[in-house]
């Protein structure tokens, strides 16, 4: 009888530690980055840290809560500098940093909150971690960066269908196809 209650204690112990290793910030990120195209955690990321605030879903920019946001799409900031502009932010913008402890306890840009002085970024409502970061620069560098204006699919992409959203996009894609069909009528 002491074998079997001590069996159930530990298993109940085990599942314990499972379902709370599992609720950690980042685990279901992390297994949807390893199951799926990790640019979907990423896409998850820029959505949960709100970065379609500012840089809208489309990444084009415009105006935020934080400013006139830059377009990721027409950037020409590298990889590594888009990274950084996330940990970091822009010091004299309101790009918001995204690391705990940037201009304290970690430098950026080479350097630390004095060095910045009145040109202090933002603190983001939420911190990211180093993993979250990189998945964030990976989706736009793979689903933002460098394309031309947005379309219904990429709308699509990002709210799924049953979004009404995306019916801008759709309804501005007719009129090119209609088009097309009549200029093919009219030869």
């Amino acid at each position: 009888m002491a074998n079997g209650k001590i069996s159930s204690v530990t298993a109940l112990m085990t599942v314990a530690a499972v379902v709370v290793a599992l609720s950690a910030p980042g685990a279901a990120l992390g297994q949807s980055a390893a199951s799926s195209d990790p640019t979907d955690a990423g896409k998850a990321v820029f959505k949960r840290a709100n970065c379609f605030g500012c840089h809208k879903w489309h990444g084009n920019g415009g105006g935020g809560y934080g400013g006139d946001a830059l377009s990721l799409r027409k950037t020409d900031l590298t990889r590594e500098q888009i990274t950084e502009t996330i940990a970091c932010g822009r010091p004299g913008t309101g790009m918001p940093f995204f690391t705990r402890g940037a201009y304290d306890t970690i430098k950026c840009y080479g350097m630390n909150r004095q060095d910045v002085g009145s040109q202090m970024p933002p603190e983001a409502s939420t911190f990211l971690r180093a993993n979250d970061i990189d998945v964030v620069a990976s989706y736009v560098i793979a689903h933002i960066k460098g394309r031309g204006e947005p379309n219904y699919a990429e709308c699509v992409s990002f709210f799924g269908d049953t979004s009404r959203v995306c019916d801008i996009y759709k309804t501005q894609a007719e009129p090119t196809a209609n088009s097309a069909a009549g200029a093919g009528k009219a030869q």
